[in-house]
């Protein structure tokens, strides 16, 4: 029995062990799947498509706009999309990528589709917050979802162009409604906190700035850095900011307000 058992368990290994060297032989061919310097173009173009994530036309415009781009302002763009296969570490070379150039790879198959590959120089005029913000932005699936991969490239390369040309960027530019919305409420939070702060204590107080400025650190923060910050510095339109202070005013008045209704509703019971 025991014979019987012990020879089982050596055919067992003996199979893994075939099986195992069979799988082995065909991962070098797996591995040339994705990291395979032949799927480079044979002429230069700064874009290599390999997942087919822009029709031929926007190809084709995005072209003449990075060429033109590059010969005005010296900065290098290039774009490399891959899904299964990829060229891997063969582009630096094909595209001479240097610390003025700067390679934005999509790949849908994380959970964010862009990445950023920038060169020292560009760090100077764009620092790594903004990269961070780039890649949250257009590179979220809710956003690809909703906008499509090409979108997300090109919307991305419109950003950095912008900021480029006029010197450089802490932000990234424009204000997503999304975006909107959270300074919104935290304009009106920053409001409400700053309206019970300042409802009197005592008999004749009309406003009690003591408390106000005591709390004074808290609705700041919400109502200036969260609330008129993020617009100040990604758009020149003056509709977000107005609505944001009327929403801490509005936030602001019926906090204040409200321990008044709620007395005077209370003597009349």
């Amino acid at each position: 029995m025991q014979r019987f058992l012990w020879r089982r368990l050596l055919v067992s290994l003996i199979f893994l062990f075939f099986l195992a060297s069979s799988i082995w032989t065909l991962l070098p061919s797996a591995a040339l799947a994705y990291n395979n310097p032949d799927l480079l173009p044979n002429t230069q173009t700064p874009i290599i498509d390999l997942a087919n994530s822009l029709t031929s036309i926007q190809e084709e415009r995005l072209v003449q706009e990075l060429e033109q781009f590059e010969t005005e302002t010296g900065w290098k763009l290039r774009v490399l999309t891959q899904y299964d296969r990829t060229p891997g570490l063969a582009v630096k070379d094909f595209w001479d990528l240097d610390d003025k150039s700067i390679l934005l790879v999509a790949d849908s198959r994380g959970g964010n589709i862009l990445n950023f590959n920038v060169g020292d120089d560009v760090y100077k005029l764009l620092p790594r917050t903004f990269w961070v913000e780039l890649q949250t932005r257009f590179g979220n699936l809710y956003f690809v979802r909703e906008e499509g991969e090409d979108q997300s490239i090109l919307q991305s390369l419109a950003s950095i162009e912008t900021c480029l040309r006029q010197g450089g960027c802490n932000v990234v530019p424009g204000l997503p409604r999304e975006q909107w919305i959270l300074t919104l409420v935290s304009s009106v939070v920053g409001g409400i906190i700053c309206g019970f702060a300042a409802h009197p204590r005592r008999e004749g107080q009309i406003v009690a700035w003591q408390w106000a400025l005591i709390f004074s650190p808290l609705w700041g923060i919400l109502f200036f850095a969260f609330g008129v910050g993020p617009v100040v510095t990604r758009t020149s339109e003056w509709l977000p900011l107005m609505r944001n202070f009327t929403g801490f005013l509005i936030g602001a008045l019926v906090a204040y307000l409200s321990p008044a209704f709620s007395r005077s509703s209370a003597s009349e019971l």
